[in-house]
């Protein structure tokens, strides 16, 4: 018999590689996002974040034409190394505390429009 946990997220997260810009109080790094949700989203950077820290956040989102990056505000919420070596990158996971009014719309349509692609996938 298995143990089912209760899920505590309130949204679920999708494993898309979208490439992501990450400012901090002390540098710019541009990673890749592991998963993302309407609230908050999972990468890894090369050095260590301050918990709690709010982060400058721009995620390029692919549309018909071009790339858009749309702006946002996000929260360190936990990190972990990845591993024990000593120059390991951290496993990050961010919650999105605001959303650039400009872009806010298409941002969670792409997201509503990958759910259901990943749902109508897992039926058929």
């Amino acid at each position: 018999m298995k143990l089912q946990l209760p899920e505590r997220r309130r949204f679920i997260r999708i494993e898309v590689p979208l490439k992501l810009r990450v400012k901090s109080e002390t540098r710019t790094v541009e990673v890749v996002t592991k998963n993302i949700s309407p609230i908050g989203m999972r990468f890894e950077v090369p050095h260590e974040l301050n918990k709690a820290e709010k982060l400058e956040l721009t995620v390029f989102v692919p549309s018909p034409n071009s790339t858009v990056g749309v702006r946002l505000t996000g929260r360190v919420v936990w990190q972990t190394r990845t591993s024990l070596e000593d120059n390991a990158p951290y496993d990050v996971g961010v919650e999105i505390i605001e959303i650039e009014d400009a872009n806010k719309n298409f941002f969670l349509k792409y997201l509503c429009d990958l759910l259901y692609e990943s749902s109508f996938k897992a039926r058929s």
